[in-house]
């Protein structure tokens, strides 16, 4: 079975955050549009705060947890589009894009894989935040299961959820992100079913994302080398511009990299 590994770094957080007089929370603040790396970026297709977000990750580096009894049970909103409504005997979770076996798995599929539960801080980038525990399935343990090719670089995401003109809130993350052994497809909240509010039946967990980039409600995974919308999303679209989207909330103007 072929692998996808995610890429390691020289500089370490503190470091490059010494190096360069910025503190975590300008980075986080800063537009898509920053001059920040100016042309060394790379990629016109990548967003220029993509290797500064790469630098400040520690890919395989767990973050701290929280004890059991620091949990937060009131203090998870609830915020985003309206809540869909989801047959759980129908759906299935698709994962796609650039891999070698293609799957659709149901609900009872995923609950067969390995439960792995966490205690995380969740933080909105609206000021608020709230210490979760999120049980559910590592990303990089289901991906690994549709053997991703080894050029991949990029995860689209689906969700069920729609905007007023009918477009799937969509996302997309680097890939050493998805495969942070902390990034979770979760099904529990707090060690109990999740709600349908807070994205039954998966939804992103991370505590190296912010909130906007944890999608609730989601149907599909798609895998890709560049960061270009995949078929799923353009064919809905009729906008011409459609081909330069990046997420819902990227592309109204927050940071594409969102990290913690």
């Amino acid at each position: 079975m072929e692998k996808i590994t995610a890429p390691s770094h020289l500089l370490t957080r503190r470091r490059l955050l010494q190096l360069s007089g910025m503190s975590s929370v300008g980075l986080l603040l800063s537009s898509c549009g920053t001059s920040l790396l100016s042309e060394s970026v790379g990629s016109l297709t990548e967003p220029l705060n993509l290797k500064v977000g790469e630098l400040l990750l520690k890919p395989q580096t767990p973050v701290p947890e929280f004890p059991i009894s620091a949990i937060e049970p009131q203090a998870l909103l609830v915020n985003g589009n309206p809540t869909p409504q989801i047959d759980l005997e129908k759906y299935r979770l698709i994962i796609d894009g650039e891999v070698n076996q293609p799957m659709q798995l149901s609900v009872a599929d995923i609950y067969k894989l390995p439960l792995t539960s966490m205690v995380m801080r969740h933080v909105c980038v609206e000021g608020w935040a709230a210490i979760v525990q999120w049980g559910g399935v590592r990303l990089r343990d289901l991906l690994n299961l549709a053997q991703p090719k080894s050029q991949v670089r990029y995860a689209y995401f689906q969700s069920a959820d729609r905007d007023s003109d009918g477009i799937p809130f969509y996302e997309s993350w680097d890939i050493a992100s998805v495969l942070h052994p902390q990034t979770l497809l979760a099904y529990q909240k707090n060690g109990q079913p999740l709600p349908p509010d807070n994205g039954a039946p998966l939804r992103l967990a991370s505590p190296i994302k912010l909130g906007y980039k944890q999608s609730k409600w989601v149907t599909r995974v798609t895998l890709t080398s560049n960061l270009i919308p995949p078929k799923w999303l353009t064919e809905i679209a009729s906008a011409s511009n459609w081909n330069a989207r990046k997420g819902y909330w990227i592309d109204q103007g927050y940071e594409w990299f969102g990290g913690i």
